[in-house]
């Protein structure tokens, strides 16, 4: 296990900076129009705008960075159980805040919401690696 959290930490250390600020950059802004989506189409949204920052780049970032050298599948197989968790416990601690009878309650059930914003937000890992990456390679190659 240790050997395990040890590669892991190399791995994230490894990342070139310009990739991490870009990967910062990304989330932060996709934090915040997905929160702001949420808002206005009234389906969930943070409780604390600020907890944008400790989600998408404090969790997610680095979730993003260990998955990159994975295929499509296997990032979003793993980006399930990532947003899984992190959807179960945003609800179960009312750190995000769903409204009552929205659209996704009206047509899936509101047992299933947690599960279907996971399946949706496990995307998030290889669309945010391809984006970053698309970022990455047109920066360093105007160089």
């Amino acid at each position: 296990m240790k050997d395990t959290l040890t590669q892991m930490y190399q791995r994230l250390r490894s990342v070139e900076r310009t990739r991490v600020y870009i990967y910062i950059l990304v989330y932060f802004v996709w934090g915040v129009l997905m929160n702001y989506i949420g808002i206005l189409t009234e389906i969930a949204k943070f409780t604390h705008w600020w907890q944008i920052v400790p989600t998408y780049i404090f969790y997610m970032v680095p979730i993003s960075i260990l998955l990159k050298e994975y295929n499509f599948f296997t990032q979003y197989a793993y980006g399930l159980v990532a947003m899984g968790v992190l959807e179960f416990g945003g609800y179960a601690l009312q750190t995000s805040y769903i409204y009552p009878n929205n659209i996704l309650d009206r047509i899936f059930g509101s047992h299933v919401f947690a599960l279907g914003m996971a399946l949706f937000f496990a995307f998030y890992f290889p669309l945010g690696n391809t984006i970053v990456n698309k970022f990455y390679h047109h920066i360093i190659d105007k160089k």
